[in-house]
């Protein structure tokens, strides 16, 4: 009895030490990420001052204590108008930049029949991710905090309660296959441990943290939290998705209530832990801690499920610039001009009317001006009433807008036929102001790679996931040939993210490469040596300029093809024998290109597809004879 007593009060001691452990852990995990807080506060700043002049609100600055504040006026008559020239200039730039949509295709390395599969099942996987996810939404949206804020990132996750319903759990909850998610982040969520780190690669620890409602942590962890009011800016993105509400007297800090910061700390690899860590902490409590749940590495490496995007990179420092830092300045000197002329004009169009001390009703006069018809009584004998000569416009206010208007220009990148849609009075030729978009087109050129670059290795963590988790043989419905549906099989052992290299084809707009298929065609360089355009040729030019669902001007080739490939995956497994209504020819030459890609390596799939090529000539000798 007495050895049970000490064994309990021993495993006591030990849940003591756990709790005490976990519960320094969690604060130590709150301290580095308060840290890293007070570390990029000026950066937050800068931002939320980004977002307000793209809102129209140009009269906020930061304060010496390094807040945020109202510029008050110097006079209670000056004008504070605001002249938005940064607003359209980033539409204008966003609309540029949707036309980076790289595509996740996926190209095999070599002709063999087992590369040709893995390409082409890996790249309908990520046709079906893209079009569930609405992936063009989702780059978009980062685009959009990357062009105000100068970074935004991608978070590419596992979530386990998504896909199709395969079971219940001894508690009747559904089970689920899993499936991708992917969320763009804004860079006040994204934390690093080194302000100095030039990419994701140099940085050593990440934290993403974001303020969620005490009820769905519960949900998720399963831990049961008091709950506080978050007031704070750096949470915003989450306000509208979540539900939380605005304050009541109108204030631009939302306000979460009933909510926690959960913080997301991830490491990497080390000697200490060569799997890295994960540690998740809320209100003082860890709700998670272990290795780094993912190997999305390009070697099957652990690293961190984010993708960084930048519009403007700059040396030594982590987080981008934008063209709205850029033209902040130019903004601000732009609306004091603008706001001095309209002072000037107002002036000369009211008049400033001096009087004699004592001879008018001055306050009477002041309050209602001087309206036509108007009689003005003043003191016999006092000097009239007159007004004081302000002279003309001055001259310096026009050029000094037409020198700020210009410049606009430079700072922003975008040439005057891109912002107003018009074209400089000194061009006139079409080749003169092909050479102004193509010069836009460069300028931009920093941000559309970054773009491409983002989407690219958001791709390739997206397979990764897939063959890590995607064990079981999994069900995928892809569009085929005429805009048929086609369902297939595949499990991780089908899908590879390091023999495959993607095709983004984004340096041209769609409009120029339907261009350049039609000049490739009226020059002669599709047609074979005797003239002719082959029917498969045809059916591939008809899908690249939009026709692939227009039956009417196809033939049933590019089916039989497919029905060839079908075969060549069947007969690496069994045999199958041809059909009568096949097009021969068609089949033996897609059979003969998998022989000659590799297949004649193996010498069983070998004799089968030589049986099959065997049995679509006898369908050709009974048709001969």
């Amino acid at each position: 009895m007495q050895n049970k007593t000490e064994d309990e009060e021993r495993a006591e001691r030990a849940r003591e030490a756990e709790e005490r452990r976990k519960r320094a852990l969690a604060r130590e995990i709150e301290e580095d990420f308060a840290a890293r807080q007070q570390a990029r506060k000026q950066l937050e700043r800068g931002w939320q001052i980004n977002m307000n002049f793209l809102s129209g609100n140009q009269f906020c600055d930061i304060s010496p204590l390094g807040e945020l504040r109202e510029e008050d006026p110097a006079f209670f008559w000056q004008s504070r108008r605001s002249f938005n020239h940064i607003a359209p200039t980033v539409d204008t730039r966003l609309s540029r930049l949707s036309k980076v949509r790289p595509k996740l295709a996926v190209r095999a390395f070599s002709d063999a029949e087992s590369d040709v599969k893995t390409a082409r099942i890996s790249s309908n996987i990520l046709k079906a991710v893209s079009a569930r996810l609405d992936l063009d939404k989702i780059v978009s949206r980062a685009t959009l905090w990357s062009e105000v804020c100068g970074t935004s990132f991608y978070k590419i996750v596992w979530n386990f309660d998504d896909g199709k319903i395969i079971g219940t759990d001894e508690r009747g909850h559904s089970l689920k296959e899993g499936d991708v998610n992917v969320v763009a982040l804004s860079p006040f969520e994204v934390y690093p441990d080194s302000l100095s780190a030039e990419s994701l690669e140099e940085v050593s620890s990440l934290i993403h943290a974001k303020a969620l409602p005490v009820a769905k942590i519960k949900e998720k962890y399963g831990v049961e939290l008091p709950g506080r009011r978050i007031d704070s800016f750096a949470f915003a993105p989450y306000s509208s998705a979540s539900g939380w509400k605005l304050p009541a007297e109108g204030g631009a800090r939302p306000v979460f209530e009933q909510s926690e910061i959960v913080i997301e700390r991830y490491t990497r690899p080390c000697g200490e832990y060569p799997k890295g860590r994960l540690e998740i902490a809320a209100g003082g409590v860890l709700l998670f801690e272990g290795d780094l749940p993912y190997r999305n590495g390009d070697r099957g490496e652990r690293i961190f499920p984010f993708v960084r995007q930048t519009c403007i990179e700059l040396p030594g420092a982590f987080f981008g610039t934008s063209v709205v830092d850029r033209m902040i300045p130019l903004q601000r000197a732009y609306n004091a001009v603008r706001n001095r002329k309209h002072e000037f004009l107002n002036r000369l169009i009211g008049g400033v009317i001096a009087v004699e001390d004592g001879s008018v009703d001055a306050e009477a006069l002041a309050e209602e001006g001087l309206s036509p018809g108007k009689v003005i009584v003043y003191r016999q004998g006092a000097a009239e009433p007159h007004f004081l000569d302000c002279g003309s416009l001055p001259a310096e206010f026009e050029k000094e807008e037409e020198r700020l208007s210009s410049e606009f220009i430079l700072f922003s990148g975008m040439s005057e036929i891109s912002r107003n849609s018009a074209s400089p009075s000194n061009v006139t030729s079409a080749t003169g102001l092909q050479l102004l978009l193509e010069q836009d087109q460069s300028r931009m050129q920093m941000s559309a790679e970054s773009v491409e670059r983002a989407v690219r290795e958001t791709g390739k963590q997206i397979l990764h996931l897939y063959k890590q988790f995607a064990a079981s043989r999994r069900l995928l419905r892809m569009t085929g040939t005429g805009g048929k549906t086609e369902l297939f099989y595949f499990d991780s052992s089908d899908i590879s993210a390091e023999d495959v290299q993607f095709e983004t084809g984004s340096e041209r707009t769609p409009q120029q490469f339907k261009e350049d298929i039609l000049q490739l065609y009226s020059l002669g360089l599709l047609k074979d040596k005797d003239g002719n355009l082959s029917d498969d040729l045809r059916n591939r030019l008809l899908e690249a300029l939009g026709y692939g669902s227009f039956d009417s001007a196809r033939d049933i080739s590019g089916l039989h093809i497919k029905k060839a490939e079908r075969e060549n995956l069947i007969l690496a497994e069994r045999d199958a024998e041809a059909d009568e209504y096949d097009d021969h020819e068609l089949h033996i030459a897609e059979h003969t290109r998998a022989l000659l890609s590799g297949a004649e390596e193996n010498g069983a799939v070998k004799e089968r597809i030589s049986r099959h090529i065997a049995s679509h000539r006898q369908f050709i000798e009974r048709r001969e004879k």
